[in-house]
């Protein structure tokens, strides 16, 4: 008889608790029990409650009743007494096995939760962080698991111990996984949502989301206040009519839902040139620009038209060739069509390029744009030179392109969609012991909630790239085909993206910076679970669920597509550590630099208008404020564009920041060690932010690690 210490812990949010009855059974290597019905009391499994059990188990094991026969068959056999006397030692031995069996199952292996109804309450799944049991020997095991547990249905929980399936793996173990993975097929299944994207979960309603993959009730409530509060502001504000702007400073009356300082100092500084080109380095899309070693056939820029900016110590040849010129080509959005829904207007798209010029100063200016991908005489170069409204209407266009561009590719594709395929082929592909699961799992939460919302509210039919953008809903799957053309590994990999842009050395680069910081915090905690769980480059691709893993994402995110250079398979630790640690930025860093904090960038509209009712200028010096202020959305458009990138900006609550893993899925204690050394590097990173922010006009802090979330979950 053997006595088992049982302590369970229930998820914190206010619906995780149960009125269902819970049971439990272990199962070790020896066997395993009974099942065992725990104390039903009201407080025992309240949302938040950590609660003690023991019982004894007086269970017959199948090992033990294995012995049990094997026992009276010997005894039958010896019928004479020299065979009996021979044989009573061994009778001995087995009891002896019988009376330990019947005491310990030997080591625990995994765990058997089962929830039933109890008596007339209703059914009401539970939310299980984790179980720790305490054996009769005095080995503690630890099955964390923190998912919902719907009522009714049975659960195996295998051991806390980070484990990659091989031929030594236990036989219990491996049908646990094979069983676990078979579910979560069921569960996730995929579908193609536009020809030529990313796959995404086969799911058109939140309801229909399985429950571990759905918000809290904490942050499900804070986002509807968010968007309720949102809309009554701009109710009183009575900015809700569909007239255009009679004055620019009319904007500033829907600031109210800002929430962030530098959207005050954006609206301030928006047409200084100094200005429009640092957006390009610390602005919401920082991926953008590239270096110039030579001038585009379709973008004839020569020096005398520059002159004016360059001055009279160089020229844009000398430019050219110290490499201080930087390109923007929106060429992506040529061909795209242009939204004819907003208050059932036609919209226009431009597909400009924008040549920039780093200054002795080491600031980044415009200093020619061009608004259409053929040049000609109805396509003329704007230049600073030129008049005051020429010059701003031509920059509001570049803003206006990349805002499209900024939500549809860098945003939505780039790390929503890619975050998506990571969370689907980990959930279908890695059983919850896999140490790459244990590790990727807190950067995967709520991702597909969120962008199912965003398939039907934001990119939808009749959603807000409908009523606010020119991309709208018509224009958005074209785009996200194009986009998807120009993806590649290298694109995903920061260190790579930036040599391959060739802004290694461009001054005051923070998203470069601050973003490289964290990718080498990131790369050298993957790099220290990797070593700790794969003893060599063969355990790595001879690891089958890693490698159906990596297979699946390629087949359903990338498309098998040979020109993204996306690996479909892995052979060494080196290769998986630099994909792991792609796949966390993703979802942490880089979603953080091109989300958070929109608002401060777009709550000023003109700095990044969603759309334009007039089309670009083919002949100079006809701009003036008023054909400005026509060109631009209206009243209505920009309200609902402000109140969306604000919410977009706004983190509901149940927020946890990168590295903040509350959630204690890795039981071994080096893991663990490997967490601590991780958040301390990230402490370090954001004290060394907050300190410089300090000390500058337009602080940059989208890249604090105190202000990433770990996942993308809005």
């Amino acid at each position: 008889m053997g006595t088992y210490k049982l302590k369970i812990a229930t998820g914190t949010d206010l619906s995780a608790g149960t009125c269902d009855q819970v049971s439990i059974v272990f199962v070790g290597v020896l066997g395993e029990s009974a099942k065992h019905h725990l104390n039903h009391k009201w407080s025992n499994f309240r949302p938040g409650a950590v609660t003690d059990f023991t019982f004894k188990s007086k269970t017959k094991t199948k090992v033990a009743s294995k012995i049990y026969t094997t026992v009276c068959c010997q005894w039958r056999i010896a019928t004479d007494q020299y065979a009996l006397r021979e044989f009573v030692p061994e009778i001995g031995a087995l009891l002896m096995t019988l009376k330990s069996t019947l005491r310990d199952l030997g080591e625990l292996l995994l765990i058997r939760l089962s929830t039933m109804t109890y008596k007339g309450f209703n059914a009401v799944a539970w939310y299980c962080q984790y179980v720790n049991v305490t054996c009769p020997n005095g080995r503690c095991y630890q099955f964390p698991f923190y998912q919902w547990l719907p009522s009714g249905m049975t659960v195996e929980i295998p051991e806390g111990k980070g484990i990659i399936l091989s031929g030594n793996t236990h036989p219990i173990l491996q049908q646990q996984r094979r069983s676990e993975l078979e579910k979560e097929r069921e569960t996730h299944k995929w579908k193609c949502y536009v020809e030529g994207v990313p796959h995404c979960i086969d799911v058109d309603k939140v309801e229909d989301l399985p429950g571990d993959d759905r918000y809290t009730f904490l942050k499900l409530s804070s986002l509807n206040y968010s968007k309720t509060t949102t809309g009554l502001a701009m109710m009183q504000e009575g900015s809700t009519g569909a007239e255009s702007w009679t004055d620019l400073d009319d904007i500033k009356l829907v600031f109210c839902l800002r929430g962030f300082d530098n959207s005050d100092v954006v609206a301030e500084i928006w047409k200084e040139d100094y200005f429009f080109g640092s957006q390009y380095l610390n602005g919401i899309n920082p991926t953008q620009i590239k270096k110039c070693s030579k001038i585009l056939e379709n973008f004839p820029v020569s020096d005398n038209m520059v002159a004016a900016s360059l001055g009279t110590t160089t020229s844009l040849q000398q430019e050219l060739k110290k490499g201080n010129i930087f390109l923007a080509d929106y060429k992506i959005l040529q061909g795209i069509p242009a939204n004819k829904s907003i208050n059932g207007k036609q919209q226009y798209i431009a597909a400009p390029i924008c040549l920039l010029w780093k200054t002795h100063q080491d600031q980044l200016i415009p200093i020619a744009i061009q608004l259409a991908q053929t040049p000609g005489e109805s396509t003329p170069i704007f230049l600073p030179s030129d008049s005051e409204y020429d010059w701003l209407l031509a920059k509001i266009w570049v803003r206006n392109s990349d805002y499209q561009v900024h939500q549809v590719d860098i945003h939505f594709l780039r790390t929503h969609l890619f975050a998506e395929v990571f969370n689907i082929a980990t959930t279908r592909q890695l059983p919850m012991s896999h140490p790459v699961y244990k590790l990727l799992i807190p950067h995967l939460r709520y991702t597909l909630e969120i962008n199912v919302r965003a398939r039907s509210l934001l990119i939808g039919p009749r959603g807000l790239f409908d009523q606010a953008a020119s991309t709208g809903n018509g224009g958005v799957p074209i785009l996200l085909r194009k986009a998807m053309d120009e993806v590649t590994y290298r694109s995903l990999c920061l260190p790579d993206d930036i040599q391959a842009r060739g802004v290694e050395s461009i001054p005051n680069y923070l998203y470069r910076d601050d973003g490289m910081e964290i990718w080498l915090a990131v790369e050298s905690f993957v790099s220290n679970i990797v070593n700790y769980y794969y003893e060599c480059d063969a355990v790595v691709g001879t690891d089958p669920e890693l490698q159906a893993w990596m297979a699946e994402i390629s087949k359903e995110g990338f498309l098998e597509s040979n020109s993204t250079g996306m690996p479909s398979s892995l052979k060494t630790k080196a290769c998986l550590i630099k994909y792991l640690t792609m796949v966390i930025f993703t979802c942490s860093a880089q979603h953080a630099a091109v989300n958070s904090f929109q608002s401060d960038f777009y709550t000023w509209m003109p700095n990044g208008p969603p759309s334009m009712r007039s089309p670009p200028a083919t002949v100079k010096g006809v701009s003036t404020i008023q054909s400005i202020l026509a060109a631009l959305p209206e009243v209505n458009t920009t309200s609902l564009g402000i109140s969306t990138v604000w919410l977009l900006s706004k983190e509901p609550l149940d927020r946890r920041c990168l590295g903040d893993y509350p959630n204690v899925r890795f039981t071994e204690e080096v893991p663990q060690t490997f967490i601590k050394n991780f958040q301390e590097k990230l402490a370090k990173i954001s004290h060394s932010i907050k300190g410089r922010n300090k000390s500058m006009n337009l602080p940059y802090p989208y890249l604090d690690p105190s202000v990433i979330e770990n996942s993308v979950s809005v």
